[in-house]
């Protein structure tokens, strides 16, 4: 059996991996030009409310757009969309005066798109590459993934320190390139050729997690302790204020957990194919989690926080792994756009709202003590979780097949 993949799907691969790239550089460059212009922590607790918002308010009709109508075309528009949308946002930058509620309106346009994309993003794999190689392509895809966060920061610091404002335009013809890869994509159909659009329907992702006690709890705590411990909003707090590292140091920072991520990823890729005691290791994981934050939030120096930093993005990385595993074995292709878009919706709650946290309580009592409130927060959910779904600590590979069985 050849070991090459399609073309479509490495055009696929490139397009991911870049879309990965302008987010990760765009959300950098935004949140140091608008703390560096109003110095106000809360501006940061903004940005991530207004990403956040469309996921919220439309989860329910992506997941089902992207069950209903070919995925291809679906990121074909919306790779047009960030397009136009980009464009305006470099335009109103470009200058170095821009209005910050027409900023945060551009981002919420943002984060509308990348809420219709983000279910097909994950969903389409399957659709191109056979069975056999499924497994293949995911590692392949979240690899990319990693990667392309880890290089987000740090092209955003060397293009903020040689473009300033002007760099957004760079992140424009990126999504040329974008574009171009998607319109490589092979005809994709819809996975359901029927256009049902019953209440029943558009819910239906909801109450198949809802009957999967694993999967739910899974997701529920990694939602709870990224929410109460996330420190990726008070970055350019720490690099402006306190470590005085600047624009570099701040992608530095960014870039330490895609770091950590990365690692682990392509050790557990390579030598842990399955977990004999998942839950015991998500745990672990957990508790790792929340005492990277502790460090994080006492940390005096910029070597001290990147190190914080790298294990806070590989502990993240073990949860990711298991509630992956949890979901793959879990869904019928039929589904999978609606199971995709709950996802992105725990992914955004536990990122995007955790970031509003972290800059409303900076704002209110400062960075250090919104840090260490964070890592406060990470222990009280990784005791509640343990007690709270015991099932799941006692999970193993085992439970993985028979839940995938009674599912």
């Amino acid at each position: 059996m050849s070991t090459r993949f399609s073309t479509g799907f490495y055009a696929f691969l490139v397009g991911r991996g870049l879309f990965s790239l302008i987010d990760s550089i765009v959300g950098t460059a935004v949140a140091w030009h608008l703390y560096i212009t109003t110095r106000d922590p809360f501006d940061l607790a903004l940005v991530g409310l207004f990403m956040i918002a469309p996921v919220y308010l439309f989860f329910v009709v992506t997941g089902w757009v992207a069950d209903h109508v070919s995925r291809k075309r679906v990121l074909q528009v919306g790779a047009l969309a960030w397009l136009v949308i980009l464009a305006g946002i470099a335009w109103q930058m470009q200058s170095g005066e821009f209005n910050k509620w027409i900023l945060l309106l551009m981002l919420s346009g943002l984060g509308t798109v990348k809420a219709f994309l983000s279910p097909s993003l994950q969903a389409i794999v399957p659709n191109l590459v056979p069975a056999e190689r499924i497994s293949a392509a995911v590692a392949l895809t979240g690899t990319v993934w990693n990667l392309a966060m880890t290089m987000g920061p740090f092209i955003a610091g060397m293009l903020i320190s040689w473009l300033d404002y002007t760099l957004y335009w760079v992140a424009v013809g990126i999504c040329v390139l974008i574009s171009g890869c998607f319109l490589l994509l092979p005809a994709i159909g819809p996975a359901n050729t029927g256009t049902q659009r019953s209440k029943r329907a558009l819910w239906q992702g909801f109450s198949f997690l809802q009957n999967n006690s694993l999967v739910l709890g899974s997701l529920l705590l990694d939602v709870l302790i990224v929410l109460g411990g996330s420190v990726v909003a008070l970055l350019p707090v720490y690099a402006a204020d306190i470590l005085e590292v600047g624009p570099q140091g701040l992608g530095l920072m960014r870039a330490m957990p895609a770091i950590g991520a990365v690692l682990v990823g392509l050790y557990l890729s390579r030598y842990k194919n399955d977990f004999d005691q998942a839950g015991h290791t998500l745990f672990r994981a957990l508790l790792i989690f929340a005492v990277s934050v502790l460090g994080f939030a006492l940390a005096d120096s910029l070597w001290l926080a990147c190190v914080c930093l790298f294990v806070y993005g590989a502990s993240d990385m073990f949860s990711v792994v298991i509630r992956g595993a949890v979901v793959q074995h879990n869904t019928p292709d039929a589904l999978r756009g609606r199971v995709g878009a709950l996802n992105s919706l725990f992914i955004s709650t536990s990122n995007q709202l955790g970031d509003f946290r972290a800059g409303s309580v900076a704002a209110a009592l400062g960075p250090v003590n919104a840090a260490f409130i964070g890592a406060c927060t990470a222990f009280a959910v990784v005791g509640w979780g343990y007690w709270r779904f015991p099932k799941l600590a006692a999970m193993t590979s085992t439970n993985y097949q028979q839940n995938r069985h009674s599912a």
